[in-house]
């Protein structure tokens, strides 16, 4: 890489980073402080490490593909999983360099919606839920995906109105992406 790139790249306001099938060969300073890890021990590592679950990580694969496939960007919004177990509510976009096969070669950039680190600690479910949510998939939906029952996902729902004091899932997304009173994530 030039100088002058490896400087943009470096020090860029964003976490960048690029992936071969779902595991990071480069990542950028901010990327790697971002989730609470030096760079040396994201390189060469699964993706699996920022997510919470297995099943997370491999339900999330596959959404953002077909615009991948037709050589256009993908954005969305994701809980993301730090270092330390925590959690970060981040607006993720993706552009592929082979859209023949979208996930041999991804470039990837990370902004976080909020940095504040307060807010309730969520449960592995909890954070599926939500994560589901925010991409605006209905309870029974979300039962469907984590083959569970709506009634389940129902309960996890409420538990989340709670622990974050909102009225409804629009507030609580709202409050997460940092555009509600107090934007705590």
């Amino acid at each position: 890489m030039h100088d002058l790139d490896q400087l943009a790249f470096e020090n860029a306001p964003m976490g960048l980073a690029l992936t071969e099938h779902r595991v990071i060969r480069a990542c950028n300073d901010t990327f790697a402080q971002m989730f609470g890890f030096e760079k040396s021990q994201l390189l060469g590592q699964s993706f699996r490490l920022l997510y919470g679950t297995d099943q997370e990580f491999h339900q999330i694969r596959d959404i953002g593909l077909e615009p991948l496939k037709q050589d256009l960007p993908y954005s969305d919004e994701r809980l993301m999983l730090t270092a330390d177990g925590g959690h970060l509510w981040c607006r993720f976009r993706a552009r592929t360099l082979t859209p023949e096969d979208p996930l041999a070669r991804i470039v990837l950039s990370f902004t976080p919606i909020d940095n504040t680190p307060a807010g309730p600690s969520l449960t592995p479910r909890e954070r599926e839920v939500l994560t589901w949510l925010s991409r605006g998939r209905t309870s029974k939906e979300i039962a469907q995906l984590l083959e569970l029952s709506p009634r389940t996902i129902e309960d996890v729902r409420a538990r989340l109105l709670r622990k974050f004091k909102v009225k409804n899932v629009a507030v609580l997304l709202a409050r997460l992406s940092g555009f509600g009173e107090g934007g705590t994530a």
